[in-house]
C-alpha cells in the first residue's frame, strides 16, 4: 500500500515537473513565424505583458510573470523583437531581458528633399517625421557636423544602413555622418579640390548630373560642360534645379516662365552651383565627377533618339540646332501620348 501511495507521489511529482518544463521550455509564443513585438521607449513591465496578451503573443494564463522573475526581467528595454512560432518563455523573456531587437536596414536611394527623408524616417523607426524634419533643419544640431539645412543631404550616402528601430533623429544622422566621412577620403578631397569643389560642393553637383542622366558613360561629360561653364562665368542653367526649386518634379519641359523662378536653387538666375544638393546622388555619379574629362564642351542636350544619350558641343549654335531637334520630337512624342490617352478614355 506504501509502495503505490510512493508510486502516486513520484508520478505526480514527475508530471508537475514536466508540466512546469513544457510551460517555460515548451512552444509559448503564438505568432506566424517573423512577426515583430514593439517596445516603445518608456514602456514599463506591465505594459509590455499587457501589449504581448492583446496582441495575442502570449495567453492571459502563461507563466510569462514567473518566467520574469526567475531570469530578472525587470529592466524594460525598448525596441523591434522578432518573435518566431513556438518560440518559448525563457527564450521570449531572455530576447527582452537582453534587448536583442532585430536590426532595421534602411536602404536609401535616390531621395530629393529633407520632407522625404524624414517622411522615410517615421515610416520605418520610432521616432516619427516630425523629430526627423525637426533634426534636419535645426541650424545648431548641424554645425557640429559641418552642415546647414541646405547642405544636409549630401550627408545622407546612397547606402544600406544597419540600425535600431528604436534609434534616434540624432543618432540616425550620425551614422549618415560617418559613412559620408568614410567615403570622402583624402584622396577623394584632393580630386574634388583639384577641380576646385569641396565634397559637399562636388556631392551638390553630382546630385545635378544624378538628375540629368542615367546613362553612366555621359555622366563625365556632364560634370566637364558645368565645370567649364563654372570657369567661364556662366550660369548653369541646369533644368533640375528648376524643378527642385519649384518642387514640381514631373516637368518633361521647362518654359521660359519656370526658369525666371525666385530659388536660391535656381541656376538660371543664380550664377554656380546650387547652395546644397537636390538629390542623393550615386555613387557612380559622385565618382564621375571627381573623374571628369578635360573638354571644351560648353552646352549638352538629350537626344532626339530618346535613347537616353546626350549630344555635347563647344558651339553655341550647334547646340540650339539640336535642342530644336529635340524639342520638335518632344512635342510630337506628347501629341502622340495624349491622342492615345484620349483613344482610351473614350473607349
Amino acid at each position: 500500500m506504501k509502495r503505490k501511495l510512493l508510486f502516486g507521489i513520484l508520478a505526480v511529482l514527475i508530471f508537475a515537473m514536466l508540466f512546469i518544463g513544457w510551460k517555460f521550455f515548451g512552444p509559448a509564443v503564438s505568432t506566424p513565424s517573423g512577426e515583430f513585438f514593439y517596445i516603445k521607449t518608456g514602456s514599463d513591465y506591465a505594459t509590455v505583458k499587457k501589449e504581448l496578451e492583446t496582441q495575442r503573443f502570449l495567453n492571459a494564463g502563461s507563466f510569462f510573470d514567473l518566467t520574469s522573475r526567475i531570469l530578472k526581467y525587470n529592466q524594460v528595454k525598448p525596441g523591434r523583437y522578432k518573435l518566431n512560432k513556438g518560440m518559448s518563455l525563457v527564450n521570449l523573456v531572455r530576447m527582452l531581458r537582453n534587448g536583442s531587437q532585430a536590426p532595421l536596414n534602411f536602404v536609401v536611394t535616390k531621395i530629393r528633399t529633407r520632407e522625404a527623408l524624414a517622411g522615410r524616417v517615421g515610416r520605418m523607426f520610432e521616432c516619427d517625421s516630425m523629430e526627423m524634419i525637426n533634426f534636419l533643419n535645426n541650424a545648431d544640431s548641424l554645425r557640429a557636423f559641418g552642415f546647414d539645412s541646405n547642405t544636409v543631404m549630401a550627408a545622407v550616402m546612397p547606402l544600406s544602413y544597419t540600425m535600431k528601430w528604436n534609434t534616434t533623429a540624432g543618432r540616425i544622422f550620425r551614422q549618415w555622418n560617418n559613412s559620408f566621412q568614410q567615403f570622402w577620403t583624402k584622396d577623394r578631397r584632393q580630386k574634388a579640390a583639384a577641380l576646385g569643389l569641396t565634397a559637399i560642393e562636388a556631392t551638390t553637383l553630382a546630385s545635378i548630373i544624378e538628375e540629368e542622366s542615367n546613362k553612366a558613360a555621359d555622366k563625365p561629360k556632364i560634370a566637364s560642360v558645368y565645370l567649364n561653364r563654372i570657369d567661364k562665368g556662366m550660369p548653369l542653367q541646369a533644368d533640375p534645379t528648376v524643378k527642385f526649386a519649384l518642387k514640381n518634379f514631373e516637368l518633361r519641359r521647362i518654359l521660359r516662365g519656370h526658369t525666371q523662378t525666385v530659388s536660391p536653387f535656381n541656376t538660371y538666375v543664380n550664377k554656380g552651383l546650387p547652395p546644397g544638393p537636390i538629390c542623393t546622388p550615386a555613387i557612380e555619379t559622385t565618382e564621375a565627377v571627381l573623374n571628369t574629362p578635360k573638354t571644351e564642351y560648353l552646352y549638352f542636350v538629350a537626344n532626339s533618339n530618346f535613347d537616353g544619350t546626350h549630344i555635347f558641343t563647344s558651339n553655341y549654335e550647334d547646340h540650339m540646332k539640336y535642342a530644336r531637334l529635340y524639342q520638335q520630337e518632344l512635342t510630337e512624342w506628347m501629341k502622340r501620348r495624349d491622342s492615345t490617352q484620349a483613344a482610351e478614355q473614350s473607349k
